[in-house]
């Protein structure tokens, strides 16, 4: 952000001091990026719902799966939920429920469009496995996508997360994948819109 805003001053005062028509297209051009760039890191507050046993959303987006799957980060068959960001969404990410983090993980990988099917396994991605009350474990996954290029996770391994809190965020719209225990009963359906810490995904009980 600092960079856009630099240069946009830098342009805007050199087209006024020199009274220059051709500065002022690409002084208009950052000042366009430069609005973007504050509006695609907007950091909204949210409020997490009473309801202690409700796993909140990790993101703004669109949900474009839910189905149990075998092959999972936990290791173990689970209920999976995944949520699409585009450019325009808020892309701060919050922790969908409380706990322990167990574990942390990093793949290399490809860029294809995070709508995918093949994003959840092949693209580049950071997850994190924590331990919740009872002593089940969740997963959850930030992919990136054909433009996101840079994933931010700030949790460390024994860490505890507080549902709804900032964990990370993903620049450039991306893609996150919630795994939770098997007999969990989705809330959603595809295409219901979210909001990240306060949209219900499921409860565990």
């Amino acid at each position: 952000m600092a960079y856009a805003t630099g240069l946009t001053v830098l342009l805007s005062v050199a087209s006024w001091r020199l009274c220059s028509p051709v500065l002022m297209i690409p002084a208009g051009i950052t000042f366009l990026l430069t609005i973007f760039v504050f509006y695609f890191f907007r950091n909204p507050e949210r409020t997490a719902p009473t309801d202690k046993a409700a796993v909140v959303a990790p993101c703004d987006g669109t949900v474009i799966v839910v189905e149990r799957v075998p092959e999972t980060p936990l290791k173990t068959e689970a209920l999976k939920i995944s949520i699409f960001m585009s450019v325009f969404n808020v892309h701060v990410n919050r922790a969908p429920f409380d706990g322990k983090v167990l574990d942390t993980f990093h793949h290399a990988g490809k860029f294809f469009d995070a709508r995918d099917g093949r994003a959840s396994c092949e693209n580049e991605r950071n997850g994190i496995i924590m331990e919740i009350a009872g002593g089940a474990r969740i997963a959850f996954v930030q992919i990136a996508g054909l433009v996101a290029r840079r994933i931010i996770s700030y949790p460390l391994i024994g860490d505890k997360l507080i549902r709804s809190e900032r964990y990370g965020l993903i620049r450039f719209g991306s893609r996150v994948d919630v795994y939770l225990p098997v007999a969990t009963a989705p809330l959603v359906k595809l295409g219901d819109k979210t909001v990240a810490g306060e949209t219900v995904l499921a409860r565990i009980v």
